[in-house]
Parts: C-alpha cells; structure tokens; sequence
C-alpha cells in the first residue's frame, strides 16, 4: 500500500489476551513524499524515494500480515490499520519477596533518590502481607464471638517486614542507621481557661533521609517505620546499589501496584493520595496485557526536564510493557466534585505515597501525553499518555520491589 508521509514514526500496540494490534504510520501532510509500506511477519518495512526504515519485531512478537483491516487516514495523524498479532505473555510477577516463612538473606535497605544506606544488613526471617484495611470489620461480621484483634495493631517484630498496598512495615528498634525525623514545627494552641496562648510542639511522623533530604516513610509506634515502596530499593546485602532513573522506578512500582490490587480484590478504581490525605490523581485502570512499540525521529517540539530526560529520548526504537488507566488530575481544585464521589465510593481503592511522588507521577503523565501520536492523546474527553518503560533493575519485576530477576513495565495512560 502507498501513503503520503512527513516523517517515519511507527507505534505499535499489541494486546496479548486480545492478540490484536493497533499501527499507526508516520505523519502524513498533504504533498507529502510517497511512502511504500511492507508488513512482514516479524518486521515493518516502509520505503519511500529518501530511503527505506526498517523496523524490527521485539522476540516472542508475531503479525499476521494478511488479517490488516481497518485502513484509514487519521489528518495530522498518520495512516491507522488493525491486524492480528501474536505475543508471548510476560513471566508470572513476582512479589516483594516469596511471601514465605523460609529464611530470607541479608538485605539492605537503600534510598531509592541517593543511595543513602537506610537499614543495612537486615536479616528478614518473616516477610507476610498485612490483610484489607477493612479487615476488622470483616471479623466483626464473620465471627460469632467477640473480634480478638479489636484494637490491636499489628506490628513487626524485629526480623520481620510486613507489606501493604505501596508500603512496608519494618521494625527499627535495633538499627544504628535509622533515618533522622524532620524537625516539627511548634505550634501555638490555647491549653488553658486563662486564655493563655502555651507553645506545644506538633507531632511529626516523617521519616527523611540524611542526605538528600527526601521523605522515605511515616513512623507508626516507638519500633515501627512505614516505608513507601516508591522511596526505597530493598538489595540483598552482597549487591550494590543500583542507579535507576527515579521516573522509570516510580512508574514501575504504581504499575505493579495498580496490577496486583486489580487481580487481588477485583478493583480498578483508584485515589492517588498524598501523606497529607489530599487527593492527587484518580485512576481508572483498563488493561494490563499492552505492548507498546515505538520508533521515532527526533522531534525538537519536547523540551526536556531533568525528571524527564529517560522517557523523552530522540532517535529511538523500543518497546516495552504497559498497563492502560483513566487518570484525572486534582490539584488546585480541579475535578474536586468526581474526586469526592470517589473518595466516598466503597469500589475505590485508596493509595498514600509522599506527596512529592504524587506530584511527579502527575508530572510523568501531563509530559508523557506530548510523545504520543496526535491521535490518541484523546478519547471521548480523555487523553491518551504513554510512558515509557524502566529498563530492568535488580529489585523490580514488572515493577515490585524484590530481590530476585528484572523484568520491564511501563504505563499506557489516559487523561481528561
């Protein structure tokens, strides 16, 4: 077949359970130079009098040239077809740890932003998942004598790690590299009939890191800190810390996230809160089995923030896994209506991290929207945001923490 075209962009978008794809090519203008497009099994071949691109299939991945159908020219866009495909399902994901009662090695405990040793040479015989939050509730309906756990929180002992949602629950009492608490601010409150004004000090529970200053968790007793999985690499103690740009970590531990609870309690709603309980982002996943592949010339439209600089690199190919979400922003008042819906909604599912992470995530997405294709940055009154993947790293698979193999996710997004 033969289209005009502007520029040679190829993105691709393979649904593995549906085994579809979606192709989308170039950016056609009128008077544009003609472009022949060839559709092989394993490759996209487009020629045109400038020269021929060939892109190459990622391994495992398959098209059924014969099946293309759909055919139609999208102004500003490009030339959109759909066809069959193939691909190989990622590996089973793999949790924090094996959520087993074995003896775990030493691990340490490091900075995700600066590398800064947290807890060092932690021997883990324990590692279980905490239950539902509502999960006193449950016990209260369930059982026919009073509820045992009533007021009972449960802690960590001292070789212990419980996870959550997006955290994890660790016991301090003998480390030596405990993080330091920020200093509380004093406030003035009136404590007494005389209408004296008495300075108390403000409890503060953030946990910070020495060096870079970053906040890492919240502390929950004397002896028990939350760390949230989006600020901490957990290494076992023989390995080194690994560098790994901080937009592609926290893009792979929400993908995890958002994965696992929609398998776990059948949830696709989110809140993306901050410590602060204010609400950042909502979430609406859709589909978790996308791979995305994407060839694209250097575009000089995109300014580069140093946040950013891994997901908007020129002149590159690649391909990498990805969940699909709904996302509406909520700062500064925005859609603060549908968020309080949401929030009073029992389908919904809340996540806390630092609210400087909510902040970043949000900016992840808003830049993000600029690299895809014109196209799809909208649906209805959504718009369309792709992120790239992070490249395999020592304790995420597929975006969770742990200590075994890398694997790659990214995000597909969508947003109002």
């Amino acid at each position: 077949m033969a289209a005009a075209a502007a520029e040679a962009r190829v993105f691709l978008e393979v649904r593995r359970r549906l085994h579809s794809a979606l192709l989308i090519l170039g950016d056609p203008n009128e008077g544009g130079l003609p472009m022949d497009v060839c559709v092989t099994p394993t490759s996209l071949q487009l020629k045109s009098p400038g020269g021929c691109t060939e892109l190459w299939l990622p391994a495992g991945v398959r098209l059924v040239p014969s099946s293309c159908r759909g055919l139609q020219h999208v102004a500003g866009d490009g030339l959109h077809l759909r066809l069959q495909a193939r691909a190989e399902f990622c590996p089973n994901l793999i949790s924090v740890f094996n959520q087993s009662s074995q003896a775990q090695g030493c691990c340490t405990f490091y900075c995700q932003s600066c590398g800064e040793i947290i807890i060092r040479n932690r021997k883990l015989l324990r590692v279980l998942s905490l239950p539902h939050e509502n999960w006193g509730a449950l016990v209260d309906e369930w059982c026919c004598h009073p509820n045992p756990f009533a007021n009972k929180p449960l802690h960590p002992q001292e070789n212990d790690c419980f996870t959550g949602d997006c955290f994890f629950l660790v016991n301090l009492r003998h480390d030596l590299q405990q993080p330091r608490p920020e200093v509380a601010p004093v406030e003035t409150r009136c404590l007494s009939s005389e209408n004296h004004l008495k300075m108390k000090p403000k409890a503060n529970t953030k946990v910070i890191c020495k060096r870079c200053k970053v906040m890492l968790g919240e502390t929950v007793s004397s002896e028990t800190t939350k760390f949230y999985m989006t600020e901490i690499i957990i290494q076992p103690s023989e390995r080194n810390f690994p560098i790994i740009p901080r937009s592609q970590f926290v893009q792979s531990v929400i993908a995890q996230c958002l994965v696992e609870l929609s398998s776990a309690r059948s949830t696709f709603r989110f809140t993306l809160q901050g410590q602060d309980g204010k609400v950042y982002i909502l979430l609406w996943l859709l589909n978790s089995d996308s791979l995305v592949i994407e060839a694209l010339e250097s575009s000089t439209s995109i300014k580069k923030f140093p946040l950013l600089e891994d997901l908007l690199k020129a002149d590159s190919s690649s391909s990498w896994n990805a969940v699909k979400v709904l996302y509406q922003p909520c700062i500064k008042s925005r859609n603060a209506e549908l968020a309080s819906s949401w929030e009073s909604d029992i389908s919904v599912h809340c996540l806390t991290l630092p609210s400087a992470t909510c902040l970043e995530l949000l900016l992840i997405l808003s830049r993000s929207n600029a690299t895809l294709p014109p196209s799809l940055r909208c649906m209805n009154s959504f718009q369309l945001q792709g992120l790239p993947t992070a490249p395999g790293h020592p304790n995420c698979v597929d975006g969770i923490f742990q200590a075994i193999e890398p694997q790659n996710r990214g995000f597909f997004f969508l947003s109002r």
